[in-house]
C-alpha cells in the first residue's frame, strides 16, 4: 500500500550487510557518488512499495551493472532525504502536495519521475461476507447501526475502525468526529499487523471495519467491500481537522533527486521508464507477503516471466 504518511519525525535506516546506520546523522555513501555506478532507493514499509523497489533493484544490478542500496524511511522524511541527495528516488508516492510545492516547485531539488502506472485509493472496507448479509452497512450513514457488532476490547465501548501504522496519512479520526460516528480508531501498528488482524477476523467470519487501500494483494485472499463515504471534492480535505469526505483516487507517482535525474545516466532513465500495472505489482507482492520469498527472489521470478514489459524500460 500504499500509503501516504503524516509528517512525523522519522528515522532513516540504511540497510547494509553490516547493520543499520542512522541516516539522520549521515548520508548514504552510495547516493550521488560521482563517477560511480551506484543508486540509492527509498523503500517504504508496505509491500507494494517493496515490490517496486525489488524489481527496479534487480534490473539495475543485473541488466545495467549498478550497485543498488535501499533506505527504509517514512514517506515525508523520505522527501527530505531525496532533496538532500541522501536517496536518489522514491518509486511510489501517494500524493504530498506540501512537499511537492516545497521541493519540486520552489526549491527545484526534486523532479517528478513520471507515473508508476498504478492508481491508489484509500477507503473504509468491511468484509464482503458481512456486506452481503447487511447491504446497508456499505453506506456510512448506517455505520452507527452496526457499532455494537463492530466493537472490540480495544475500542472502548464503541465500534472499532482498524487503522495500520500511526505514521500513515489518515483522516480517520477527523472523519469519525465530523460524521458523528460512534467509532474509535484503533491502530494495529503496521501493515503486517493490520493484515494479521484482518485475516484473524476473516477466519472466524467476524465483522470488521478497516482503513485499507488499493492496490493490495490481500483483497485476493480476503474479499472486502468499500463503505461509501461522502463524495470527495477538490479541497474537501484541505483542513485536516474539518475533513468530512472520502479519500481521493491517486495516480501513484515516482520522484527523483534533481541532480540524479540530470546526471544519473541509464539508471535514471530506467527509473523514469519504470511503469507497470496493478496486476504486476500484486504478483510480486503476493510472492513476498504470502509465499514468503525474499524481495530479490520475487523480483527474479517476475523478471524471468515478463521480459517484454521490463525490456521496454531499458535505456
Amino acid at each position: 500500500m500504499r500509503l501516504r504518511t503524516t509528517a512525523l519525525a522519522g528515522t532513516l535506516v540504511l540497510l547494509t550487510g553490516c547493520g543499520a546506520a542512522d541516516m539522520t546523522k549521515q548520508a548514504s555513501p552510495f547516493a550521488n557518488a560521482q563517477g560511480a555506478k551506484t543508486v540509492t532507493l527509498s523503500v517504504q514499509s508496505w509491500v507494494g512499495a517493496q515490490a517496486n523497489v525489488a524489481v527496479a533493484q534487480y534490473l539495475l544490478e543485473h541488466e545495467l551493472g549498478y550497485r543498488v542500496d535501499t533506505v527504509q524511511v517514512d514517506e515525508v522524511p523520505a522527501w527530505d532525504a531525496l532533496s538532500q541527495g541522501r536517496v536518489d528516488a522514491i518509486l511510489e508516492d501517494w500524493g504530498h502536495p506540501d512537499q511537492e510545492q516545497r521541493y519540486v516547485e520552489d526549491k527545484r531539488t526534486i523532479v517528478n519521475g513520471g507515473g508508476l502506472g498504478v492508481t491508489g485509493h484509500i477507503g473504509w472496507f468491511v468484509p464482503t461476507y458481512f456486506a452481503k448479509a447487511h447491504p446497508d452497512v456499505t453506506d456510512w450513514k448506517n455505520l452507527n447501526k452496526y457499532a455494537d457488532r463492530l466493537r472490540t476490547p480495544e475500542s472502548g465501548g464503541k465500534g472499532q475502525l482498524l487503522d495500520g501504522s500511526p505514521s500513515y496519512v489518515t483522516n480517520d479520526k477527523a472523519l469519525v468526529t465530523n460524521l458523528n460516528l460512534n467509532y474509535q480508531v484503533v491502530f494495529a501498528g503496521s501493515e503486517a499487523a493490520q493484515i494479521t488482524q484482518i485475516q484473524q477476523f476473516a477466519k472466524a467470519k467476524k465483522p470488521f471495519l478497516t482503513y485499507w487501500y488499493t492496490p493490495q494483494w490481500l483483497f485476493e485472499r480476503v474479499p472486502m467491500t468499500e463503505v461509501r463515504l461522502p463524495a470527495y471534492a477538490e479541497g474537501c480535505d484541505a483542513d485536516p481537522a474539518k475533513v468530512d469526505c472520502a479519500y481521493p483516487v491517486t495516480p501513484l507517482q515516482k520522484y527523483l533527486n534533481a541532480d540524479f535525474a540530470r546526471g544519473g545516466g541509464k539508471a535514471a532513465e530506467l527509473l523514469k521508464n519504470f511503469e507497470w500495472t496493478t496486476e504486476d505489482q500484486n504478483q510480486v507482492s503476493l510472492m513476498i507477503a504470502e509465499q514468503k520469498l525474499s524481495p530479490q527472489e520475487a523480483a527474479r521470478r517476475w523478471v524471468d516471466s515478463h521480459g517484454p514489459v521490463w525490456r521496454a524500460w531499458l535505456p
